[in-house]
């Protein structure tokens, strides 16, 4: 579980499994001290993104 521990200026400090990392706030959503993050993956966006590369790269190579 990542839990916001405090903001220290620009950063956020994030508790994880009682280790602590620095993350840019500018990545977080918004969110306040003790509140718990959770990370995703975006599927939907993998398979467009995938997608994309596949014509680009069949465009390259015909």
């Amino acid at each position: 579980m990542m839990i916001i521990d405090r903001f220290e200026g620009d950063y956020a400090i994030i508790e994880i499994d009682e280790e602590f990392i620095r993350i840019p706030k500018k990545f977080l959503p918004k969110a306040k001290e003790g509140d718990a993050l959770k990370i995703i993956v975006d599927e939907e966006e993998n398979r467009k993104r995938n997608k994309r590369i596949d014509e680009l790269m069949n465009d390259l190579f015909q």
